[in-house]
C-alpha cells in the first residue's frame, strides 16, 4: 500500500515541449509538413481542365482580322478582343514553361493557331516594279503591316513556345510545310515582322538539328531566287535577314569546310553580288564571305575572282561596297597569297582612283591609308613594280584633270605617300607615263595629218 501512495504522490513527467527550431518551422514548410500522423496526402489537382481552358482560349484566336479600313464584318471590340485572349495565351505559354514542359494537345494548338495566323498570302508590294530608268533606289524598303498588333504577339507566342520546348517534343508538331510557310513570310515588307521572323527561325534551326541540312536548302533556294529569277525592279525584302542567319550558322562551320559549304560560297553568296540592290543586304553578304576566308585563307582567290566577275558599270555605291569588301579580304591574306592577287585587285582599285565619281575616286584612295595593305604591298617582293604604273597612270591623270578639288587633295596626299615609299620606282613609272604620252601624242598627230591628207585627195576626186 505504501508503494502505490508512493506511486501516486510522485510528480507525473512534464510534456514534451514543441520545438520551435529552424529546422522544424522548415519541416512545416513542405508539402507534407503540416499532415498529422496517419492522414493521406491529397494527390495534386489535375492538369486536365486547365489544359482544356487553355486549348478553348487558343481556338478562339483562329479568326483573323484583316484590320482593312473597308471591312465591314470587323469591329473594333473583336479585334482589341482577340489581342486580349492572344496575350492571356501568351502570358500562359510563358508560365507553363517555366514549370513543366508544354501538354502535347497544347502544343498541337499553339501550332496551329500560329499557322493560321502567320501563314497568309502577302499584301501587294507598296513599292511597284518600275522600269529600269525610272528606279528610284533610294526609296525606303518599308511598308508597315496594319494587322501588327495581333501578329506581333502571335510571334512572341512562337518564339515563346521554340523557346520552352526541347527538341524531341518539337520535331512533333513542326514539320518540313511549316518551316517552308514560315521561309516565305521573309518577303514582308514590314521590318518589325521580318526580325521577328529571323529570331524564330535562327532558334528553330538551332533546336531542329535533323532538319538543319533542309532549312539551309531553303535559305539557298530563296537568295538564289534574288538573283535569277527576281524581277529587276523587284525589292529584295528579306535577304538582309536570311543572310544574317547564314553568317550566324557559317560562324559554327567546322575546319576543313564541307564541299557542301564551298559550294554554297560559290553559288549562292558570290553571285548575290550581281544584283542592283547589293546595298541593301551588302553588310550581311560581306560578313558571310570574309567568314568563309577567315576559316580557309585558300578560298580569298576564288572569292576575288568571283567580285571582281560582278563588278558594276554604273552603280557607284555599289563600287564603294566592293571597294571596302576587297580591302577587308586583303587584310586577312599572308604576304603569298597578296601576291597572287595583287594584280587583279590592285588593277581594278586605280581604275577606281580614276572614277568620275568623287566618293569612288576618294574610297580606292584611300585604300593606301591602310596599314596592312601598305605593309604587304611594300614589303612582298616584286609587288609595287606591278602595281605602281597603274596607280601612277589615274594619280597623275587626277592631279591634271579630275573635277573634283577633295579628290585633288587626296590625291596629292596618296603621291606624297607613294614617292615616299618607292621614290625612285615612282619616278620611272612617272617617265615611262610621259614617254606612252609622248607617243600618243605623236601618233596621234600622224593620224590627224594623214586624215587630212586623205580629206584633200577625196576633195579633188570628187572636184573631177
Amino acid at each position: 500500500m505504501g508503494a502505490a501512495v508512493a506511486e501516486v504522490m510522485a510528480p507525473k513527467p512534464a510534456a514534451k515541449r514543441r520545438s520551435t527550431t529552424l529546422r522544424f518551422l522548415f519541416e512545416l514548410e513542405k508539402p507534407d509538413g503540416g499532415l498529422l500522423p496517419g492522414t493521406a496526402k491529397l494527390p495534386p489537382p489535375s492538369p486536365e481542365p486547365e489544359a482544356d481552358s487553355l486549348i478553348d482560349k487558343i481556338a478562339s484566336c483562329h479568326r483573323v482580322f484583316t484590320f482593312a479600313a473597308n471591312a465591314g464584318d470587323e469591329r473594333e471590340e473583336e479585334r482589341d478582343a482577340k489581342r486580349e485572349r492572344l496575350v492571356e495565351v501568351l502570358g500562359a505559354v510563358r508560365s507553363a514553361g517555366t514549370k513543366r514542359p508544354l501538354d502535347h494537345r497544347v502544343m498541337a494548338a499553339l501550332v496551329k493557331t500560329v499557322a493560321a495566323n502567320l501563314f497568309r498570302a502577302l499584301p501587294p508590294s507598296a513599292y511597284p516594279p518600275l522600269p529600269p530608268d525610272g528606279l528610284d533606289e533610294e526609296a525606303p524598303v518599308m511598308s508597315l503591316s496594319p494587322s501588327w498588333p495581333h501578329l506581333q504577339v502571335v510571334y512572341d507566342i512562337l518564339l515563346s513556345v521554340v523557346t520552352a520546348t526541347d527538341a524531341k517534343a518539337l520535331r512533333n508538331h513542326v514539320d518540313r510545310p511549316f518551316l517552308s510557310s514560315l521561309l516565305a513570310l521573309f518577303a514582308s515588307e514590314d521590318p518589325r515582322e521580318r526580325d521577328r521572323l529571323k529570331t524564330a527561325y535562327h532558334q528553330l534551326y538551332s533546336k531542329l538539328t535533323c532538319e538543319r541540312a533542309f532549312m539551309r536548302r531553303s535559305m539557298a533556294a530563296a537568295l538564289l531566287r534574288f538573283v535569277y529569277e527576281a524581277p529587276q525592279g523587284e525589292r529584295h525584302c528579306g535577304a538582309a535577314e536570311l543572310l544574317e542567319i547564314c553568317g550566324s550558322i557559317i560562324n559554327g562551320f567546322a575546319v576543313p569546310l564541307k564541299e557542301e559549304h564551298r559550294v554554297f560560297l560559290k553559288r549562292v553568296l558570290l553571285p548575290l553580288h550581281r544584283t542592283r540592290w547589293a546595298h541593301t543586304y551588302h553588310r550581311q553578304l560581306a560578313y558571310c564571305v570574309l567568314q568563309f576566308v577567315h576559316k580557309e585563307q585558300g578560298l580569298a582567290g576564288e572569292v576575288v575572282t568571283g567580285i571582281l566577275r560582278h563588278w558594276p558599270v554604273t552603280n557607284c555605291q555599289k563600287e564603294v561596297l566592293l571597294i571596302e569588301e576587297l580591302e577587308e579580304i586583303l587584310e586577312m591574306l599572308d604576304p603569298k597569297q597578296f601576291q597572287n592577287l595583287a594584280v587583279p585587285v590592285c588593277s581594278r582599285i586605280a581604275r577606281c582612283v580614276s572614277s568620275c565619281s568623287s566618293q569612288v575616286a576618294e574610297r580606292a584612295l584611300y585604300v593606301w591609308n591602310n596599314e596592312r595593305f601598305l605593309e604587304l604591298a611594300t614589303t612582298s617582293p616584286g609587288v609595287m613594280e606591278k602595281i605602281m604604273p597603274a596607280f601612277v597612270a589615274s594619280v597623275e591623270g587626277n592631279l591634271e584633270g579630275h573635277w573634283s578639288k577633295c579628290v585633288q587633295q587626296v590625291t596629292s596626299s596618296v603621291k606624297a605617300l607613294l614617292e615616299q615609299v618607292a621614290p625612285d620606282l615612282y619616278a620611272r613609272c612617272a617617265d615611262d607615263l610621259a614617254a606612252r604620252r609622248s607617243e600618243a601624242a605623236a601618233a596621234a598627230a600622224a593620224a590627224a595629218v594623214r586624215d587630212a591628207r586623205w580629206r584633200k585627195v577625196e576633195a579633188a576626186a570628187a572636184a573631177k
